[in-house]
């Protein structure tokens, strides 16, 4: 997914604040389900992060032009792992593994098959 940096995505120098990152890679995530006819929330239930592991290597500007590639790394019954970065041109700005748990009701369950299905595409980072 691409984005470009906006104002409001940025400090008073310009330079990407370290938390917009995170927002870039929550919302290529919800894209990936969004552009497929599904949501990563709905009533039967949705995920939640249970970890991220983020690596910061060159500052994002206002301006930039950035994409964010979803890789999955690892699937289980219950939670997966995706490698996430985003780029600008061929520099890597910013690495993060995170960890999704299934939740319905609040507690950890089954991910769905349709679901599930979907995330397994991710494997190749498409």
């Amino acid at each position: 997914m691409e984005f470009r940096v906006y104002y409001e995505d940025t400090d008073a120098a310009g330079i990407v604040y370290y938390a917009n990152y995170l927002k870039f890679c929550e919302r290529a995530r919800s894209e990936l389900f969004f552009s497929n006819g599904l949501s990563p929330q709905s009533e039967e239930g949705y995920f939640v992060v249970k970890s991220i592991e983020a690596s910061y290597e060159k500052p994002a500007k206002l301006g930039d032009i950035v994409v964010v590639n979803t890789r999955m790394i690892e699937k289980k019954a219950v939670s997966i792992t995706l490698l996430q970065t985003v780029s600008r041109d061929s520099d890597t700005l910013f690495t993060m593994r995170v960890r999704l748990a299934y939740l319905i009701h609040d507690k950890p369950a089954r991910i769905p098959v349709q679901i599930y299905s979907l995330i397994s595409s991710w494997e190749s980072g498409e």
